[in-house]
């Protein structure tokens, strides 16, 4: 099918910011399951494109004029195939996605949930979704009651998180018993313009045979065909849209708005 997709990310500062750097990852993978028919990235300052260690598509953007706000707006057409969930490899071994990260740092509280979670399960795919099972009943879904910088453990504690939380949370608990986990993040077409259409979910090695199969912890199914991946890496971190730096200033303020859809009218509506 094809996707339609307009998002736009505006900051604006309570001063002006010096100087600003932002690492994007706005474009999407160049993946067996999708390619872009048309793509665009409306932005201020310099833009430096490169392919990163995980295999995405990055761009440097570098402001370097008194600026007092940013809007990057990309917009563009991406078809995708039903290719049975399996995923590009990508340039890394599984094995570089076992070790954990700040951000899916394994206590004991999760060690001991993942293995409760897939002891019963036979097969790699069985396991797999025992474990997203696990974590969508273990972690309610809630907005705005978590952060970016929230590791695996602390959501698990707390028992409600998003996305992002649900897809943390999987690849610790993956991880601590062996599974190779990486965190995505994408786009997703629901049909419906009130749900959120940025997303974030994760890619689970299941050996040899079937490789890496995209998993949508939060809905619990397959990631594929109405999902468009951006990015991937060990976590959050490593595949957020847009991440930087700047020097000044003060406090920001920051809008998103993503739109998904079938057909340019549909978008349009």
């Amino acid at each position: 099918m094809q996707l339609h997709i307009r998002h736009m990310t505006h900051y604006r500062y309570e001063r002006p910011v010096k100087y600003s750097v932002q690492s994007l990852h706005l474009t999407p993978r160049r993946d067996v399951g999708q390619r872009a028919l048309a793509w665009t990235i409306t932005a201020p300052g310099r833009r430096l494109e490169q392919i990163d260690a995980y295999g995405n598509i990055s761009h440097l953007l570098t402001i370097e004029q008194p600026h007092r706000e940013i809007q990057i707006v990309v917009r563009g057409v991406v078809e995708t195939a039903d290719t049975e969930g399996r995923q590009d490899d990508g340039p890394l071994s599984p094995l570089a996605y076992l070790s954990p990260t700040a951000l899916t740092a394994q206590d004991e509280e999760i060690k001991s949930f993942a293995r409760a979670a897939v002891d019963a399960a036979k097969t790699p795919r069985a396991r797999a979704d025992a474990l997203a099972e696990a974590v969508v009943r273990a972690v309610r879904y809630k907005p705005g009651v978590s952060d970016v910088q929230d590791t695996a453990a602390a959501v698990l504690k707390t028992g409600e998180g998003v996305c992002q939380d649900h897809a943390h949370v999987y690849i610790a608990s993956a991880r601590s018993v062996g599974m190779p986990a990486r965190y995505v993040s994408g786009y997703l077409y629901t049909g419906d313009s009130s749900d959120a259409a940025s997303h974030a979910w994760v890619d689970v090695w299941l050996g040899a045979e079937h490789g890496w199969q995209s998993i949508d912890v939060t809905h619990l199914r397959p990631a594929i065909r109405t999902y468009c991946r951006l990015a991937v890496g060990r976590d959050y971190l490593d595949a957020a849209p847009v991440r930087g730096v700047r020097h000044g200033g003060g406090g920001e303020k920051m809008e998103a708005n993503v739109l998904v859809a079938e057909s340019a009218q549909q978008q349009q509506q």
